[in-house]
């Protein structure tokens, strides 16, 4: 499984100008589908269990300390925009793609796990991709770009698209929250990232819909079959836990999804 993935995201996430960049992921994702289902078999038995022994604080979301009505229905908002996009078609499609700034975005039909989670915040009306350039501009030496992708300048067509610039931004700009193995410490609107094996970086959102066999709120996230819902929260390793509510003042005037 791991060297699956490892390819796949070499074809994703490597600097475009030095590879092909013709292959198409989707095609490898299928095979890794046996072994998570393995996995998940695996671990069944305990998450049962661990659903019987939890407290009923755990069927409600988690309100974090100082949050306001605003940040909270900003939350709502979010996973509405989440949920709304896995009736979305979207091939797997990591090609680089010059994109105009701000409010660019690759073609609506294609797109990475990255993509999701900018569609879903544009759509309650933050740019990240704006948001990830003006702070790689201020701070570039805080991100990896440097080292990992040997470019020396922020470049507003891909940064927004790579999970690890993502994990750097979100943890100077949002709110780092606790990595646990207790599903009632995830609520709908947080960000979860993973290490699928092999360094190979994942991003999704917490929704407010639980899964019926683990009783744990389930992820809307693109891993190559575009973007779906499921339980997967714990079948990789967990390698950030955030919250973010876009710049400052963003959330004034929120109100429900549906009633702009």
């Amino acid at each position: 499984m791991i060297s699956s993935v490892r390819a796949a995201y070499l074809e994703c996430w490597t600097d475009p100008h030095s590879i092909p960049w013709r292959t198409d992921i989707a095609a490898k994702i299928p095979r890794m589908g046996h072994s998570i289902e393995r996995i998940r078999s695996f671990t069944l038995d305990a998450a049962l269990f661990a659903v019987l022994v939890t407290t009923s604080a755990a069927s409600v979301a988690q309100v974090k300390p100082g949050e306001t009505t605003a940040q909270q229905q900003f939350l709502k908002n979010l996973v509405v925009a989440a949920v709304a996009r896995t009736h979305h078609t979207v091939r797997y499609d990591p090609a680089y793609v010059r994109i105009p700034y701000p409010g660019g975005d690759v073609p609506a039909d294609t797109g990475v796990c990255t993509d999701e989670i900018v569609r879903v915040y544009r759509a309650v009306g933050i740019d990240l991709q704006k948001e990830v350039h003006e702070d790689m501009e201020k701070s570039f030496s805080w991100y990896p770009h440097k080292r990992r992708w040997l470019s020396g300048h922020p470049d507003s067509n891909i940064d927004h698209r790579r999970v690890p610039n993502l994990i750097v931004f979100f943890s100077r700009k949002g709110e780092t929250l606790a990595i646990t193995e207790r599903a009632d410490d995830y609520s709908p609107g947080d960000l979860v990232t993973w290490d699928l094996g092999g360094n190979v970086p994942h991003i999704g959102i917490v929704v407010d819909q639980k899964s019926p066999t683990s009783g744990r709120y389930m992820i809307v996230h693109n891993i190559g079959r575009g973007p779906k819902i499921e339980d997967v929260l714990f079948s990789w390793k967990i390698t950030g836990h955030y919250r973010y509510f876009g710049p400052p003042a963003a959330t004034d005037g929120i109100v429900p999804a549906g009633h702009a």
